[in-house]
């Protein structure tokens, strides 16, 4: 749709999205994922988080403390599925993520490049 508006119909995607302060559809479904998978683990959803995840089982040296046991999957689409994909990504958040709170969570996002972690998604 952005590329309807005037004097942005010539400029290539990551142009147009660089002149209105916008994220790529594939960040933002990124970031709507995480805060999914933050509102599933912390209760803040009738879905229960051991549905979906297991916690991992090792003590966290490093990273934050609310890692995820990553399973393998043999299969492609399996692998798609919401609460395969997004372990990776999720393991991966740098010690700067704020789990404190989920306006606090979201407001990492303004701090962390979450475009490094669309290769493991």
């Amino acid at each position: 749709m952005v590329k309807r508006l005037p004097k942005f119909s010539a400029l290539p995607y990551t142009e147009r999205l660089k002149h209105l302060n916008l994220l790529s559809l594939e960040l933002q479904c990124l970031r709507v994922d995480l805060i999914c998978c933050y509102k599933i683990l912390f209760g803040l959803t009738d879905l229960q988080a051991r549905e979906f995840f297991e916690t991992a089982p090792l003590p966290i040296t490093r990273g934050h403390k609310y890692k995820l046991y990553e399973k393998h999957s043999s299969s492609t689409v399996q692998a798609k599925f919401y609460s395969e994909r997004i372990v990776n990504v999720w393991n991966n958040l740098k010690d700067i993520a704020d789990f404190s709170t989920l306006t606090s969570f979201i407001r990492t996002f303004k701090i962390v490049d979450l475009s490094e972690h669309l290769r493991h998604y």
